[in-house]
């Protein structure tokens, strides 16, 4: 892992006019961002009981906003990951592209382990932490991010409905026994992010083909709530698709809103510029907020207080934020 400046330069042509100095997507940015965002604030108001239960994650069926964060970032995962991986292997060659993701994959499951250890030994057990969940998605879709984009919606969507067959059958009590599905989730968790780098590739063409991409998924999605019931537990197949246009419509709403504002960095990019370290660091964060053993200071909290600590920890962490933005740092595995 490196905390040094770097000079990222997107291959596309189309993003020409979104692009600050240094190569990045601003829509991009300013996507996760918002994500990472709603992540540290979902965490944080997911541990006050008077938070009411649709911002919070559904218990099994079921779909509230909270989660719709998770499949939003892999979703953003995709975005970068199809045109990373070319402009790789274009400068450095095929194994030294695989190589880069295959080490970040694997750190992140490395650290999720630490996390998740971490967490079991303060007393709230996890088997399989969002970070976890990602690199296995990041290794399932390094299969197949080199073929053609109709390739991977047919392999993405293929895995898809062999995963749902698999929970209908037999995986369900192993999904549901761990946290964002586990390993056995992890495979719609994958099929979800080699759908988003092949969306991707039709944002890369032009956002009138992201729209008619968002558009055919949110249909195909739509039929699938007749079959499948939605939920994030079981990561069904309804979820993956729903969640998943969602993700994709809210992103070309970034993109095309954010060409009617200036072209600079701004809050939200500031925060979708180092969405790791932020997170790590959110950890840290509400670990220090939620010490105090006392039930009126966090679950017990009314809402007055809840907002105030919430207020507190965004100021802290957008601090951070501004600080790594304006000394040019990128935290990348």
């Amino acid at each position: 892992m490196a905390s040094t400046p770097r000079r990222v330069v997107d291959p596309s042509p189309q993003l020409a006019g979104e692009a600050v100095a240094d190569g990045r997507s601003l829509a991009i940015d300013r996507y996760r961002g918002a994500l990472v965002w709603l992540m540290v604030a979902g965490n944080f108001l997911g541990g006050v009981a008077a938070v009411p239960a649709f911002l919070k994650h559904a218990p099994d069926i079921g779909l509230t906003v909270a989660d719709l964060v998770a499949p939003c970032f892999v979703f953003a995962i995709g975005l970068t990951m199809g045109a990373s991986f070319a402009r790789r292997r274009r400068e450095h060659g095929l194994s030294a592209a695989i190589r880069h993701f295959l080490l970040r994959d694997l750190g992140l499951i490395g650290i999720g382990a630490i996390l998740s250890a971490g967490g079991t030994a303060l007393g709230q057990p996890s088997t399989w932490g969002v970070l976890q969940a990602l690199g296995q998605a990041g290794l399932i879709a390094l299969l197949v991010i080199g073929l053609p984009t109709w390739a991977r919606f047919a392999i993405g969507a293929a895995l898809l409905v062999g995963y749902q067959l698999a929970l209908d059958a037999w995986t369900l009590p192993a999904v549901l026994g761990t946290v964002h599905g586990g390993i056995v989730g992890g495979v719609a968790w994958g099929a979800l992010l080699i759908c988003s780098t092949a969306l991707a590739d039709l944002w890369r063409r032009g956002p009138g083909a992201l729209a008619l991409g968002s558009g055919a998924v949110a249909l195909v999605a739509l039929c699938s709530l007749l079959l499948v019931p939605v939920s994030k537990n079981r990561v069904s197949l309804s979820y993956v698709l729903v969640t998943l246009a969602i993700a994709a419509i809210a992103f070309l709403l970034t993109d095309l809103g954010g060409r009617a504002v200036p072209r600079r960095p701004g809050y939200l990019a500031w925060w979708g510029e180092n969405p790791l370290a932020l997170y790590l660091a959110h950890l840290l964060v509400l670990a220090l907020v939620v010490l105090p053993p006392v039930d009126w200071w966090t679950a017990g909290a009314p809402l007055w207080l809840a907002a105030l600590q919430l207020a507190a920890i965004m100021t802290l962490l957008s601090l951070l934020a501004w600080r790594l933005h304006r000394r040019r740092v990128r935290m990348r595995l």
